[in-house]
């Protein structure tokens, strides 16, 4: 079975939420520096370029994007590029942002605040709590409504684990990198557990790619047997 087959078949009545994250073996997504470009082989590439493919939208913490700058288009492997969708509660996101250039794709801003915004791009207007953040299950039911039903959470890693905390993820995809960094940024910071049965132990589908990278498909709604 593929790893996209579970989108494909997914319920057209509910959004259905996959993340992707690409780690090395001891579960780093970053060095010390913040250097993080080459931990991922070719094969994850290509993975998540179709994965891209596979959605209608793709979401972004403004982390991510003042970091990386990243295109979030499909250019790896053919099919279209989804939306872009930016996580940016406090008006953070420069206009010159890399994610603006192409014009053939709708492009969302998610804020809680009121600043301008280049014309063009869609501003979603969401309560953040206290600390800034809009609460994960509000961003899906948002972008659902707008008629997207597929949804990537690409990254960063903060963003993805407030999602799988907030219960709001059908599949987490990870990509695990054949070298030991040591130290640097976590894959994953979830909410702290005291036992162990407490732990989230999905049923996993396991794919071994070309050059050497480890695909985990995790089904977040069926525990492993």
């Amino acid at each position: 079975m593929s790893a996209f087959a579970p989108i494909l078949r997914a319920d057209p009545a509910r959004p259905f939420v996959v993340a992707q994250l690409g780690q090395s073996l001891d579960g780093r997504i970053a060095t010390t520096t913040g250097e993080s470009r080459y931990i991922s082989g070719s094969g994850a590439l290509d993975h998540l370029h179709a994965l891209r493919a596979h959605v209608d939208a793709v979401v972004v913490g403004i982390g991510t994007v003042l970091a990386d700058d990243p295109l979030l288009t499909v250019r790896r492997v053919p099919g279209r590029s989804p939306a872009r969708v930016i996580l940016d509660p406090n008006g953070k996101l420069p206009d010159q942002a890399r994610c603006f250039r192409e014009t053939d794709t709708r492009c969302l801003v998610i804020r809680a605040c009121d600043v301008p915004t280049p014309k063009d791009i869609e501003v979603v207007r969401l309560f953040a709590d206290g600390g800034g953040r809009i609460d994960p299950g509000v961003i899906v039911d948002a972008l659902f409504s707008r008629g997207f039903r597929r949804i990537l959470i690409e990254g960063g890693a903060d963003t993805i684990s407030r999602f799988i905390d907030a219960g709001c993820l059908d599949r987490l995809h990870v990509l695990v990198a054949p070298v030991i960094i040591g130290s640097g940024k976590s894959s994953l910071e979830l909410a702290p557990i005291g036992a162990l049965n407490k732990a989230l132990r999905p049923q996993a589908d396991v794919y071994v790619l070309a050059d050497g990278d480890v695909l985990f498909d995790c089904d977040l709604r069926v525990p492993a047997k």
